[in-house]
C-alpha cells in the first residue's frame, strides 16, 4: 500500500486580538454586523443607526468638514473634535491634529462589525473616551473578494470599494465621487452657493501570520479626498496614512493571553475659507489653511490572567501628537496680507489594571487608572505678508498633569434572559492640538483657539435592565457631569474689530474655545429587537436633558442647553424577507430640536428622515439593491448663521448597485 501523504490541518490564521473580556457584560454595549454596516455607504451613517450616535451637526461624512467630523454618543454636548474614542483592532483612528475621524478611509466592506460602548471608557481604553469608544473590528482574510460594493446614485454619485486577498493578506481599496448637493438652497441663498462635491479614495493592506504561537500583523493604509464646503472659494483636502504592528498571544474565548501594537499615524488637512457679501452675491477669501501637518504615534499593551472565576487584566498605552498649522488671512481687498503658524505637542500616556469575578450569574469588575499629559512647544507667530515683520509672536507656557480615573460594574442575571446591570465610572479627555492652535471661519462667524484649554473630566453612572433571547430588550439610565467642557463661547459680534480677532463683519459672531464650568445630563435609553417570521424589527431611542453651569468663565450659559445636543432621538428599523430573493429594508430615524449656538438663540427644528432598500438576491452571496435615502425629502436643518441663513442636510438620494458579501 503506497505511503499516504501526512494529514495537515488547515489553520486560519485570525487578527492578533485579544478575546473579549468578561467586563464588557456589565456596560451598555450595542453591537453591528457587517450586514447591518454594509446598508450605509459610509461609515457613520451606519452608525447613526444607533440614537445618540452622531457627528458635531446633522450633516453626514458626505459634505461635513472634516473638522465636524468628530464622533459622539448619548448626546452630550458634541463637538467638533468628538468625545469619542474610535478604534480599530485596538488603534486609534482619531486624526492626530484634530481628534475627528476621516470616515472615507474606513469603507464598511473591510470591517467584521463594531462595538459602541457607551459610557466612559477609562481602564483598558485610556484618554479620549469620555462618552465612549467605538470598536471596530477588520475582516479576515479570504482566498478571493471577500466584499464588493458598486453603485451609482443622484447628483453624479458613483461608488466601488472592494476587499480582496490571500488567506494571510487582506487589502481594502475604495473611491468615489459626487457632484453634492447645494447646503444653502431656497430663500436667502444666491449665486455663492454651490454643490458640496467630493472625491476621494483609501487604500489598506494587513499581512498577517503565526510565529511560534505569536500572532503577528502588520497595516499600512493611505487616504486622500477633496470636498466643496457650499460656496464659491470654500473647501478642504484631506490626507493622510498609518502603519500598525500588532503582536498577540491569545488562547481560548475567556481566557487569559496577551496583546502588544504599535502605531503611527500622519495626517494633513487644508482649508479654504471666504467672507460672503451681502445678499450673497458673491465672496471674497478670508483664509487660507495651507496645510496642518501633523504626526501621531504610540504603543499600547495589555496582560490578561483568567483562574476560576476571576480574570484579571494589566496594560497601559502612550499617545503623542505634534503639528501645526500654516495659514494666510486677512484680505481686505487686495490678497492676503497676513500669515501664520501655530501649533504643538501634546502628550498622554497612562496604565490601568482591572480585575472581575463572574460565576453564577454575578459578575462584578473594577480598575483604576493614573495618566499623565502634557501639552508643550505651544506657539503662534505672525507675519506681514509684504515685509515679512513679526506682528504677533505668542508663546503659551507648557502645562502638564496626572489624572486618576476608574470605572467599576455589575451584573446580576435574574434568569436566563433577563439581567439586571449598573456601572460607574470616570475618564478625561486632553485638548487636541486643532483646539489648542487652529482658529477657523465660517461664514462671518469666527472662531479663536486658546492655547492654555484645560483638559475634560467625565464622572457618571448608570443602571439598567434587559432580556436576551429571541426578543432582546434593554433599558438603562445614566447620569453623567462633564466638568471644564472646551466650548465654543460667543465673546463678540459684529461689526466690529477686537484684539483677539481683528475684524469681525455684520452678521457675524466671534467665539473662543474655552473651559465652560460643567454640563449635567441625564438620560434614558431603550432598545427592543427581535424576530417576527421573516421580518426583524429593531427600535431605539435615548432621552437626554443635558444642563449648562457656566460658572465664573461664562455665566451667560448657566442654565442653557449645550449647543447641538437633541433632547431626544428615535430610530425604528425593519427588515422583511418577503421571499427567497426580495428582501425590503426600512429605517425609520427622529432627532428633536437643538439649538446651533451656545447662547441658544438660534434654534435647529426638529429632522425625521425614512431610507429604504430593496435588494434582489443573485446568489447567496450577492445583490442587486436599490436604496433611497430621505426618501420623503424631507428639509434637514444641520446649521443656522448669525443673520438666521439656514444651511440644510442631504435631499432625496437614489442609488443603485451591486453588492457581495462573503
Amino acid at each position: 500500500m503506497p505511503d499516504m501523504p501526512p494529514l495537515v490541518d488547515e489553520v486560519q490564521v485570525t487578527a492578533p486580538r485579544l478575546a473579549p473580556s468578561p467586563a464588557d457584560r456589565a456596560f451598555a454595549i450595542v453591537r453591528l454586523r457587517p450586514d447591518d454596516l454594509a446598508q450605509a455607504p459610509r461609515l457613520d451613517e451606519a452608525l447613526r443607526s444607533e440614537p445618540g450616535v452622531a457627528l458635531f451637526r446633522r450633516s453626514g461624512s458626505e459634505v461635513a468638514n472634516p473638522t465636524i467630523q468628530g464622533l459622539s454618543l448619548r448626546a452630550i454636548a458634541p463637538s467638533g473634535a468628538g468625545r469619542t474614542l474610535v478604534t480599530l483592532d485596538g488603534a486609534p483612528q482619531n486624526d492626530p491634529f484634530g481628534g475627528w475621524v476621516i470616515w472615507s478611509a474606513l469603507p464598511p466592506e473591510g470591517l467584521n462589525g463594531a462595538q459602541i460602548i457607551k459610557g466612559a471608557g477609562a481602564g483598558p481604553y485610556g484618554a479620549g473616551a469620555l462618552t465612549g469608544v467605538v470598536a471596530l473590528t477588520e475582516r479576515d482574510p479570504v482566498e478571493g473578494v471577500s466584499a464588493l460594493d458598486i453603485s451609482a446614485g443622484s447628483r453624479g454619485t458613483y461608488r466601488a470599494a472592494a476587499a480582496l486577498g490571500t488567506a494571510n493578506l487582506l487589502a481594502v481599496v475604495a473611491g468615489s465621487t459626487t457632484e453634492g448637493y447645494t447646503p444653502i438652497r431656497g430663500p436667502g441663498s444666491g449665486a455663492v452657493d454651490e454643490p458640496a462635491g467630493l472625491n476621494q479614495v483609501s487604500a489598506a493592506a494587513r499581512l498577517q501570520g503565526q510565529i511560534g504561537g505569536v500572532r503577528a500583523a502588520f497595516r499600512l493604509d493611505a487616504f486622500e479626498e477633496r470636498r466643496g464646503g457650499g460656496v464659491v472659494g470654500v473647501g478642504s483636502e484631506a490626507s493622510g496614512g498609518s502603519a500598525t504592528l500588532s503582536l498577540a498571544q491569545p488562547q481560548a474565548a475567556g481566557s487569559g493571553g496577551w496583546r502588544a501594537q504599535a502605531w503611527l499615524r500622519s495626517s494633513d488637512l487644508k482649508n479654504r475659507f471666504a467672507a460672503v457679501e451681502a445678499g450673497r452675491a458673491a465672496s471674497r477669501p478670508a483664509a487660507e489653511q495651507l496645510a496642518t501637518p501633523a504626526l501621531g504615534y504610540g504603543m499600547n499593551a495589555a496582560w490578561r490572567q483568567v483562574s476560576g472565576a476571576w480574570t484579571w487584566e494589566l496594560g497601559g498605552d502612550l499617545r503623542v501628537a505634534e503639528g501645526e498649522t500654516r495659514e494666510f488671512f486677512r484680505d481686505l481687498g487686495a490678497g492676503f496680507t497676513r500669515g501664520r503658524v501655530a501649533g504643538g505637542r501634546t502628550t498622554v500616556g497612562g496604565a490601568y489594571g482591572e480585575a472581575t469575578y463572574d460565576r453564577a450569574g454575578l459578575l462584578l469588575t473594577g480598575g483604576v487608572r493614573l495618566d499623565g499629559w502634557s501639552a508643550r512647544d505651544a506657539r503662534r507667530i505672525e507675519r506681514d505678508l509684504n515685509g515679512g515683520a513679526v506682528v504677533l509672536e505668542s508663546r503659551a507656557p507648557d502645562a502638564s498633569g496626572a489624572t486618576p480615573t476608574a470605572r467599576m460594574g455589575a451584573r446580576l442575571d435574574l434568569s436566563e434572559q433577563v439581567y439586571l446591570r449598573g456601572a460607574a465610572y470616570s475618564a478625561f479627555r486632553p485638548p487636541t492640538l486643532n483646539e489648542l492652535h487652529r482658529p477657523f471661519r465660517v461664514g462671518n462667524d469666527i472662531t479663536e483657539a486658546n492655547p492654555e484649554l484645560e483638559p475634560e473630566r467625565l464622572y457618571g453612572v448608570e443602571a439598567g435592565i434587559g432580556g436576551e433571547g429571541a426578543l432582546a430588550w434593554s433599558a438603562s439610565l445614566f447620569f453623567n457631569r462633564l466638568e471644564e467642557p472646551i466650548t465654543n463661547v460667543t465673546i463678540g459680534r459684529g461689526p466690529g474689530t477686537f484684539p483677539i480677532a481683528g475684524f469681525v463683519p455684520a452678521g457675524g459672531v466671534l467665539r473662543q474655545r474655552q473651559n465652560a464650568g460643567a454640563i449635567e445630563a441625564v438620560g434614558l435609553e431603550v432598545s427592543a429587537a427581535g424576530d417576527l417570521g421573516p421580518v426583524t424589527l429593531r427600535a431605539a431611542a435615548v432621552a437626554t436633558r443635558a444642563e449648562v453651569d457656566g460658572g465664573s468663565a461664562a455665566p451667560q450659559l448657566t442654565g442653557l442647553r449645550p449647543a447641538q445636543t437633541p433632547e431626544f432621538a428615535a430610530s425604528l428599523g425593519l427588515d422583511w424577507r418577503v421571499s427567497e430573493p426580495l428582501r425590503l429594508s426600512a429605517d425609520l430615524r427622529h432627532e428633536g430640536p437643538r439649538f446651533e449656538d451656545d447662547l441658544n438663540s438660534r434654534t435647529l427644528g426638529a429632522a425625521t428622515t425614512l431610507d429604504l432598500r430593496v435588494g434582489w438576491r443573485l446568489a447567496p452571496e450577492a445583490e442587486l439593491y436599490l436604496a433611497a435615502d430621505n426618501i420623503l425629502d424631507a428639509e434637514i436643518e444641520t446649521a443656522r448663521a448669525g443673520d438666521g441663513l439656514l444651511t440644510l442636510g442631504a435631499p432625496r438620494t437614489l442609488r443603485i448597485g451591486y453588492a457581495l458579501r462573503r
